[in-house]
């Protein structure tokens, strides 16, 4: 959690904008399902509008 907010916090606008792009076109392809879900929640991080308990 802490991780989270700081990179919210102190990351630079563009890195966040990529990371985000990155997070929207995330494939699976050749990785696999752990390897997916490795990437996916390192992603989300950037992206706490679509990290919602919720779900």
């Amino acid at each position: 959690m802490f991780k989270g907010e700081f990179l919210r916090k102190y990351l630079p606008a563009d890195i966040k904008n990529k990371k985000l792009m990155e997070f929207m076109e995330l494939k699976q392809g050749n990785m696999s399902v752990a390897e997916y879900a490795v990437k996916f929640e390192s992603l989300c991080v950037f992206c706490p509008h679509y990290n919602t308990l919720e779900a």
